[in-house]
């Protein structure tokens, strides 16, 4: 009777960790031995299998320490365990052993660290720790501080990943630069190593290094006999090679990923890993999870239309009972501001109506994005979070600009010069702002004035007196500037000099682009408010930032709208999503030239789009303000590649061919109607034949309340005066007009309700 009851509790337990799994999650979690490959789509309940399947081993006999389960943030494993210990108990669950891969694999390295020369008790360098040992060292080697840590610490990073050790980098160096890592690399290590320390990429390579000693594979093969990673295809090569040791012997190995989402290639991921692992594992069993339980159909259409596009992918086809939801709505605006503050406006009524701003999330391919959205915000009093980096004004380079720009107006700000003296590196090292301060101190003057009599005690390194009289003489040549209420243009030309946008420009790594980007948004800011209304100066745009910086401290509330980049957005989900700036040379970005590089970049595009669950807004702008000029944007060619059938056409997207028409037109008639000389036409380049707007000729005198209107005609209207029809699109009740009006600037009206009146020229 025991026994049966027994079977009866067993039975029950197995029936709730399948319970409300569908067929293909089934198969997925019931599949014990051997080599098992999920492919998991976006919102397919990845997590919930994951943890499901880890269950259903134990309940199957399966010792929780025997089983490995690796993931790439330590949030994901803790929920891994807690859901675990509801389906089977605490005990076990905290038994298995969970973690990130830097975690686990500094646990074992707790253990045996002294077989690769290394103390137990070594440290854990994070990277801060990680850059000032580098600086160290760098220091000692008596590198040139032109050379920044920074992107020497990066290069190290992506040699570790791909499992280049110092001597092998040294080897295959060929450039100045790359010598100058390769010293700095060996150096560095030893270093680490005499200080008894390791960096978070070392964790992962000094796991390999045990791995290769026979005695400990052995050892740690046989303890792990189930191992699981989650999402297997942000991997890198020296994870994917520890992971394949480990699973040599037992090939009872599970992950689950999805190469659509495959993103982290900055980083070291390896998309081949997830897309050649029946390669690695011939007797491997692939299921596919293609049940979507998140968005709606249209949403989904969407997303799969853009990643059909990429050649390197598993083929699989989403799909859900979810019903089919709004269309996709696709928004063309003037620049990135109209963008910004429509994109606010309707989330500010959706708001007014009881919609939760924690369901509404805008996404941007870069950083630098993230200051209109966020001024747009602060104008209509919505509360915000920016999550995957600082508020734009905390960044350092802003911060730095900013400290620039404040010696301008106050000369006495002796925190701001010490800020920027040696940034970018012109050195003036810690020894020479010592003696400058003691200067400034003994004279009572600021350090500014001090700069101008470097040469008097500064007499042992005459160029550091050279380089702090040059600071000097570029402050106040451009200080002039400001007492005479210099143009914009001259601040802009002010930053310049002082070299940081060069600086960024010859370090031409991903992060420094990132930071030059915050440079040119900040300085377009200054340079639309200066311009934007009359008695505006630099003093009262830094006021206003020194505000908006203590406004972002106290935002507090957790009923906030979500701004992020795509790549943060990863793994997220929210009722209603906008992304921004789908433009060519931004979405995908100007360094997407390789197939590799606008693959990966349709992938981001992906994740963006399938982390709506109900309502998706795609904008893009046809203007941009870069360094105080206005640059001309060409529509991102990703818009091309999503199927009308899924998109509303707000704003008059001329160029949105269907699919098939656009593919059967001969190629005479491309020619005909898209510019030769650009790459992707602007949405406005095709002419009208080629689009379903259906624009009325216009009669010789049109009617007060008629649409039969062009663009081009000079008009009136009763409230906002006079203005210029600069586009017309949609067609009957939803005809509408884009005018620029002189009074209110540009507004949108739908035809019907304008009462407009034909201004005869």
């Amino acid at each position: 009777m025991n026994k049966e009851m027994e079977a009866s509790e067993a039975g029950s337990v197995v029936n709730n960790i399948l319970y409300g799994l569908n067929e293909k999650q089934v198969e997925a979690v019931t599949t014990i031995n051997g080599p098992l490959q999920i492919i998991a789509g976006a919102g397919s309940g990845k997590t919930r299998v994951l943890t499901h399947r880890i269950a259903y081993l134990i309940e199957q006999g399966i010792q929780p320490y025997n089983i490995l389960a690796l993931t790439f943030t330590n949030k994901a494993a803790r929920e891994m365990q807690s859901r675990i210990a509801q389906l089977v108990d605490e005990f076990n669950a905290k038994r298995i052993w969970a973690g990130t891969f830097h975690s686990i694999f500094a646990r074992i390295l707790r253990v045996e660290a002294d077989k690769i020369g290394y103390d137990r008790n070594f440290t854990i360098y994070d990277q801060e720790a990680s850059l000032r040992a580098l600086k160290t060292v760098m220091k000692r080697l008596n590198i040139p501080k032109e050379t920044k840590e920074n992107a020497v610490a990066s290069v190290i990073s992506s040699a570790k990943n791909m499992i280049i050790l110092p001597d092998k980098y040294g080897t295959q160096a060929s450039s100045k630069f790359e010598h100058t890592v390769a010293e700095c690399y060996r150096s560095y290590q030893a270093y680490l190593l005499k200080n008894n320390a390791m960096d978070f990429d070392d964790l992962l390579v000094n796991m390999l290094r045990i791995l290769h000693i026979p005695e400990l594979l052995a050892k740690y093969q046989d303890k792990f006999h189930y191992i699981l990673i989650d999402e297997y295809q942000d991997t890198n090569k020296v994870q994917y090679s520890a992971i394949k040791e480990l699973a040599k012997h037992r090939q009872n190995i599970s992950v689950v990923g999805d190469d659509a989402q495959s993103i982290y290639k900055w980083r070291g991921a390896d998309i081949t890993n997830i897309l050649n692992f029946e390669n690695d594992y011939p007797y491997c069993k692939t299921v596919k999870l293609e049940q979507n339980y998140r968005s709606t159909k249209n949403i989904l259409g969407c997303a799969d239309s853009v990643i059909l596009h990429n050649k390197q992918q598993l083929h699989k086809h989403l799909w859900t009972d979810n019903p089919d939801g709004d269309k996709v709505k696709l928004m063309k605006f003037y620049d990135d501001r109209e963008e910004a503050n429509t994109v606010a406006s309707i989330i500010n009524r959706r708001y007014i109506a009881g919609d939760q701003l924690n369901q509404f999330a805008v996404l941007y391919r870069t950083n630098a994005q993230s200051l209109a959205f966020e001024n747009a915000c602060r104008a209509y009093n919505l509360p915000y979070i920016v999550v995957g980096g600082f508020s734009f004004y905390k960044r350092a380079e802003v911060n730095d600009v900013l400290a620039y720009l404040r010696l301008l107006v106050n000369p006495r700000d002796d925190g701001s010069l010490l800020r920027v003296i040696n940034e970018p590196p012109r050195g003036i090292g810690a020894a020479s702002i010592e003696e400058i301060r003691n200067y400034a101190d003994r004279k009572s003057m600021p350090m500014y004035d001090a700069l101008y009599f470097a040469d008097d005690y500064i007499t042992k390194r005459k160029q550091t007196a050279i380089q702090a009289k040059r600071l000097y003489n570029i402050f106040q040549k451009h200080r002039q500037l400001v007492i005479d209420n210099a143009e914009p243009e001259h601040l802009i030309e002010y930053i310049q000099e002082t070299g940081i946008t060069d600086y960024y420009k010859e370090i031409d790594t991903d992060e420094a682009n990132d930071k030059l980007r915050n440079i040119e948004q900040l300085l377009t800011e200054l340079f639309n408010h200066i311009r934007d209304a009359e008695g505006r100066t630099l003093s009262t745009f830094l006021e206003q930032v020194s505000l908006i910086s203590d406004l972002d401290a106290k935002e507090l509330a957790e009923d906030r709208i979500t701004l992020m980049t795509l790549h943060s957005a990863k793994g997220l989900e929210y009722d209603n999503v906008f992304i921004g700036g789908l433009e060519q040379e931004l979405f995908p970005l100007t360094s997407a030239r390789m197939r590799d590089d606008e693959e990966e970049e349709r992938r981001l595009f992906y994740v963006g789009i399938t982390r709506a669950r109900k309502n998706l807004v795609i904008t893009y702008t046809e203007n941009r303000l870069k360094f105080g000029s206005i640059q001309r944007m060409l529509p991102s060619l990703f818009l091309r590649e999503i199927d009308e059938e899924f998109l509303e056409d707000v704003t008059g997207n001329t160029i949105l061919i269907k699919k098939r028409q656009y593919q059967d037109l001969h190629i005479n008639q491309v020619k005909s109607s898209i510019p030769q000389k650009k790459q992707y036409p602007a949405f406005d380049d095709m002419q009208y034949s080629d689009n379903y707007s259906q624009i009325p000729t216009k009669p010789s005198y049109p009617s007060a309340g008629s649409n039969a209107f062009r663009t081009g005609d000079v008009v009136k209207h009763d409230s906002f005066g006079v203005g210029k029809i600069v586009m017309i699109s949609g067609m009957g009740d939803n005809l509408k007009a884009t005018i620029q009006f002189a009074n209110v600037g540009r507004k949108q009206l739908l035809m019907k309700f304008a009462k407009l009146q034909l201004v005869e020229n």
